[in-house]
């Protein structure tokens, strides 16, 4: 794969619209749309999303806990989700917020973006918190590979901001992130192209970008903005959080498509309408 990752982004929100459908399994939606809690409940939900999305959205998001949780056979059928939605032709995010260092770091990267990767994902959630250059080796195996990264920067949860604007040496954490995406992105931002390391900000962290002085442009990353619909977040929002930035933004909804289920073109048209009243 010689495309970088973000360049694919571009294209393929320029074409169905910035939305990022989550694939969220959890035991209240499962059980919501009449299925039982369990292997075969999780396979139908999942594969019913991917029906549903798959070749008409952006880019579709499976969280990895709710596969997980299942054990080896929960794993089989996350492979299989995003094989499906590889040969879809649709981009996926995988949500597992992976986070460490050195050779076991490696190990995440080779695990969901190598080239041996059972099922890689085209992007992978990153946790930070051990410092922006803990990421490195799964930086490296994204640009080699053409996939990329979202790196948790500013979060909407009420904890979040213990530590992501906490300051130090002048800068808060959240601004060293966007400082390294910055450099990640410098040759893509050279081309006048987004780049392939990408940030999470939550849809509704309100003035948080602006007072914390982060510059989205110029980093030429792109945001998946989680927290739309159910959770609170906007059109309106996004306009007000992200500001020159908002071309950059995927937005990111679950509840408020998945809740349609489970008919597929009630998922495929509550997907579609989101997605429309997200373009500029």
């Amino acid at each position: 794969m010689t495309t970088p990752f973000g360049t694919r982004l571009r294209r393929s929100m320029d074409q169905h619209g910035p939305l990022c459908v989550g694939i969220d399994p959890h035991r209240a939606l499962v059980e919501a749309w009449g299925l039982p809690y369990d292997v075969s409940g999780l396979e139908r939900f999942a594969l019913t999303c991917v029906a549903a999305f798959g070749g008409r959205v952006a880019v579709v998001k499976p969280q990895s806990a709710f596969f997980e949780v299942f054990g080896s056979r929960g794993i089989a059928v996350l492979e299989r989700v995003l094989r499906e939605l590889r040969d879809a032709g649709t981009l996926t995010i995988l949500d597992a917020k992976r986070g460490d260092i050195g050779s076991t770091m490696a190990g995440y990267a080779a695990a969901y973006l190598g080239a041996e990767a059972v099922a890689p994902a085209d992007a992978l959630t990153v946790s930070p918190y051990l410092g922006y250059e803990s990421l490195r080796p799964a930086i490296d195996v994204a640009q080699q590979h053409g996939r990329g990264l979202f790196v948790l920067a500013l979060t909407s949860n009420p904890e979040g901001a213990s530590v992501q604007h906490a300051v130090a040496g002048g800068r808060s954490v959240a601004a060293s992130m966007v400082e390294g995406a910055t450099v990640d992105n410098s040759l893509a931002r050279e081309r006048g192209e987004l780049g392939s390391v990408g940030l999470v900000i939550g849809a509704t962290v309100g003035d948080a970008v602006e007072r914390l002085g982060l510059d989205l442009v110029t980093a030429a990353t792109p945001v998946l903005a989680p927290g739309l619909g159910t959770q609170g977040g906007t059109v309106a929002a996004l306009d007000r959080v992200f500001g020159a930035a908002r071309p950059q933004v995927l937005a990111s909804s679950s509840r408020e498509v998945l809740c349609t289920g489970p008919d597929v073109a009630k998922l495929a048209d509550a997907a579609r309408r989101v997605a429309d009243g997200l373009r500029p």
